[in-house]
């Protein structure tokens, strides 16, 4: 498996390699010895989410309070999406700043995000289907949003898809927003939270 860093500290893009034959495809989409080589601690799996999305589905930008915040390694069984990673924690020197991947079932790689990164994704295709593991489970108390389509981020959207989002991320606030209301977590408690979990 290759792993490469992203341009945020803290998130990653994992490609394995896949095995097509005259019956299909096999692959090993998550891999934990190459998971700790890059990141340097496995990924503890509390939880696994799967959705499927129409063409210009946004989901995002979510994150959640650190500690414990919530890690995520994503990939794509069917179809395509762009995997965007917003680097939201005060104080790093990526502050303000994303990263995207295409993620597609055809190349079966995956994106791993850091505790206290915002994360959010649109598909691509009808049907597209996104699957993540989660280092913890879902708290609805400790669980935030941002507006994917704050003008300041410029987040990278195909213009010519129709976008479709919930009322939650449509209401959601703004980066600049969620910094004046002090929600976004700090990078100090991040990397501390980084460091207590390398083997």
């Amino acid at each position: 498996m290759q792993a490469s860093s992203l341009k945020i500290n803290g998130a990653f893009e994992f490609t394995p390699r896949t095995f097509p034959d005259d019956r299909g495809l096999f692959v090993a989409p998550y891999q934990e010895a190459s998971f700790t080589e890059a990141v340097g601690h496995p990924l503890r799996v509390a939880q696994t989410n799967h959705s499927v999305s129409r063409a210009g589905t946004i989901r995002g930008i979510h994150f959640a309070d650190v500690p414990p915040s919530q890690a995520k390694y994503v990939f794509c069984p069917r179809g395509s999406f762009i995997d965007v990673v917003v680097d939201i924690r005060v104080g790093s020197p990526t502050f303000g700043q994303w990263d995207a991947v295409l993620v597609d079932a055809k190349k079966c790689n995956a994106v791993y995000l850091s505790e206290g990164l915002g994360h959010a994704m649109i598909a691509l295709e009808d049907d597209t289907t996104m699957h993540y593991l989660c280092s913890t489970p879902y708290n609805p108390t400790g669980e935030h949003g941002l507006t994917p389509l704050d003008p300041a981020l410029d987040l990278p959207w195909p213009r010519e898809l129709e976008f479709l989002l919930s009322e939650k991320d449509t209401d959601a606030p703004t980066l600049g927003q969620a910094y004046e209301a002090g929600t976004l977590p700090r990078y100090e408690d991040c990397l501390a939270l980084y460091a207590s979990l390398k083997v």
